[in-house]
């Protein structure tokens, strides 16, 4: 088996990986870099030979780091089976929406997608035999488990083992591993994020503005804000859809969450930010309602605080870098711990990181003294 990069490696944005054996060829996502749009790296690092050739793609789940290359692959001409949970397909239109062109969202809309099995079995693609699990990360998400009868490569896409709303299922030993390394070696655990990102909503009662991607953070939020809660235009169908399919959700959370989002107000464009905490999408003021209400929250000096990853030269990334906006993470990845625990019940003699640069690679590394530091985008590594 050979692990070919094509992005999400010694980077964070467009994670791509194909598992390639015996002439077969099995890509695994395809994503964007948000931090390179309009450059030769906003799209993963791939051939359109290598496209013509593959075989399948599985998409883990529908976030644009994962899922917004998509109909770029196609236009430049994969034309194999393609896979993705109900969920992830319905989030991925959405996502495309927002960071792909519209001729590459048409092309993902006309193809032919087949279910993704999650949990019930496996499923085999050419000499491979595919297992998938919930990937605790945003309802529809998944890891991914590949097997050629010799070795077995866990890749994790996005997980989050310790989430209040969203199951995971518990990984297994394998050969090799890609973990999510987005955070690094932070160690701040989720029970404490939520301590500091409640107390920061508390302390500015005229209301805050929460930027969050439309599906997966947004509940995680939901759940835990004090007070009055508004939604701008697209979130409350999102979250109620999310709701909805509850066999991804931990079940104790699903009716508190379900009163949250009946209970919440509406804020339209053109309407005064709110006394309340509004939730609107995208996370970092790239697309979609964010961008105007970020602009209007800098206008009126509204608290605004962002809880996830900014891109460089996002407006989230500019206005914190001023200090015109607050960040504290809400932990939808791993932390230190999580992954330490994978990497010790995976018991893998390869272990990779993706979605994060070289230096939070290199701190990683500290406590994972197996981890490849040395690969990158454009590397390989047979297994």
């Amino acid at each position: 088996m050979r692990l070919v990069l094509h992005g999400g490696f010694g980077e964070k944005g467009r994670t791509s990986i194909a598992v390639e054996c015996d002439g077969y060829r099995l890509l695994l996502d395809a994503g964007v870099k948000t931090s390179a749009r309009g450059h030769d790296d906003y799209y993963p690092a791939i051939s359109q030979a290598t496209l013509k050739a593959a075989d399948a793609i599985v998409i883990t789940h529908g976030h644009e780091d994962h899922v917004a290359a998509l109909g770029w692959y196609i236009a430049r001409g994969f034309n194999g089976r393609l896979f993705m949970t109900a969920e992830t397909r319905r989030e991925a239109d959405l996502c495309l929406a927002s960071y792909a062109t519209q001729e590459h969202r048409e092309l993902v809309r006309q193809a032919n997608v087949e279910h993704l099995p999650v949990g019930d079995g496996t499923f085999v693609l050419g000499p491979l035999t595919i297992f998938t699990g919930r990937s605790g990360h945003i309802a529809g998400g998944v890891w991914c488990r590949v097997n050629d009868g010799r070795t077995t490569f866990h890749y994790c896409g996005d997980v989050v083992p310790e989430s209040p709303v969203f199951a995971m299922d518990p990984i297994l030993p394998c050969t090799a591993i890609a973990l999510d390394a987005s955070y690094g070696d932070d160690d701040v655990c989720s029970r404490d994020r939520v301590v500091q990102i409640r107390e920061w909503i508390t302390s500015r009662p005229m209301g805050c503005v929460l930027p969050t991607p439309l599906y997966g953070r947004s509940a995680e939020l939901l759940g835990i804000i004090p007070g009055g809660v508004a939604l701008a235009p697209g979130m409350r169908d999102a979250l109620r859809t999310q709701i909805a399919a509850s066999n991804w959700l931990k079940a104790d959370t699903v009716d508190a969450l379900a009163a949250r989002v009946d209970s919440a107000g509406e804020w339209r464009d053109g309407m005064t930010l709110p006394r309340a905490a509004l939730l609107c999408h995208d996370g970092m003021g790239i697309s979609g309602p964010s961008r105007s209400i970020l602009e209007s929250a800098l206008v009126a000096d509204h608290p605004t605080l962002f809880t996830g990853h900014l891109p460089t030269h996002s407006p989230g990334e500019r206005m914190v870098a001023e200090g015109r906006a607050t960040w504290i993470r809400l932990p939808t990845h791993p932390t230190l711990t999580e992954n330490l625990a994978m990497v010790a019940t995976s018991a893998a003699s390869t272990i990779l990181g993706h979605s994060c640069d070289r230096p939070q690679l290199t701190r990683l590394a500290e406590y994972v003294p197996s981890l490849r530091t040395d690969l990158a985008t454009g590397d390989y590594v047979d297994l």
